[in-house]
């Protein structure tokens, strides 16, 4: 099924940890300005907060919804086009237990590649086309999951759409947040993302099997995630190969039975 949109939760939730780093003076202007295509004057600061505000609201009603009424473990992916996001979760799909039942969002600016390789794995899928918009918003996913029987569902994964600045204001609701980077993007990737890695609670590293034939660093990518979010997990993958998946399998079975801040941080955040 495809859904045509055209507009539309480290110790403290990716939510909240957003918020402050938009509410700083340093970062704020800048970001608001944009983000939310406001100026820098105090009545427009309001505005950018109201937006965010609204959104953060949103994405915890979808957090009750999903996780909590239905018992479902919901996982966030996010990251540039051609990072492996899709080839990551298609690894994860396959090492889903046979008792367990997955269900995932694909979002995209256009097309269903993506979902159409997932339903090859004989899960539920909802693509979401975005046209213009570079991110999904809670909206436009609490529409696409209106379209499974949530009862029937024991997994979500969510791939975002291919981005790595918009969908940082825009926290959907899931248990874990993934950022999946790849040694392809050059070794400064991470350095120029900084609100993307401050909103998220893991990262990847892909394709470190031709980080040396493209000339990156694997331990400055490490070190500058480290400098960003010191208490990021860091998991370095060959999703087509299969290389690191079970490892950060392993950190996303932890999050979901409670052995891992990720879980409590978004409870805490309902607070």
């Amino acid at each position: 099924m495809t859904h045509h949109v055209s507009t539309p939760l480290t110790h403290r939730s990716p939510i909240d940890r957003l918020l402050a780093v938009l509410s700083s003076d340093d970062t704020a202007p800048v970001a608001r300005a944009h983000r939310f295509g406001h100026g820098d004057d105090e009545d427009d600061h309001g505005d950018a907060d109201d937006v965010l505000a609204r959104f953060r609201e949103q994405a915890r009603d979808l957090h009750e919804r999903v996780v909590h009424d239905h018992d479902i473990f919901a996982v966030e992916f996010l990251g540039a086009t051609g990072s492996g996001k899709t080839t990551l979760v298609e690894r994860l799909i396959e090492r889903t237990p046979d008792d367990e039942r997955v269900g995932v969002v694909v979002g995209d600016v256009a097309g269903d590649d993506d979902a159409s390789r997932f339903r090859d794995h004989g899960v539920a899928v909802a693509n979401v086309t975005t046209g213009k918009e570079c991110h999904l918003d809670p909206a436009m996913l609490g529409e696409a999951i209106g379209e499974f029987d949530l009862a029937a569902l024991d997994r979500l994964y969510v791939e975002n759409v291919g981005n790595m600045v918009c969908p940082a204001d825009f926290p959907l609701g899931a248990q874990a947040r993934v950022l999946v980077v790849s040694t392809t993007e050059g070794d400064d990737v991470v350095r120029k993302h900084p609100l993307l890695f401050e909103a998220c609670d893991a990262a990847v590293i892909n394709k470190v099997d031709v980080a040396e034939a493209v000339g990156a660093d694997v331990s400055r990518m490490r070190t500058d995630v480290a400098e960003l979010a010191p208490d990021m997990a860091v998991f370095e993958t060959n999703a087509r190969g299969g290389q690191g998946v079970d490892d950060l399998a392993a950190f996303l079975a932890d999050v979901r039975t409670g052995g891992h801040h990720g879980h409590a941080a978004h409870e805490h955040a309902h607070d």
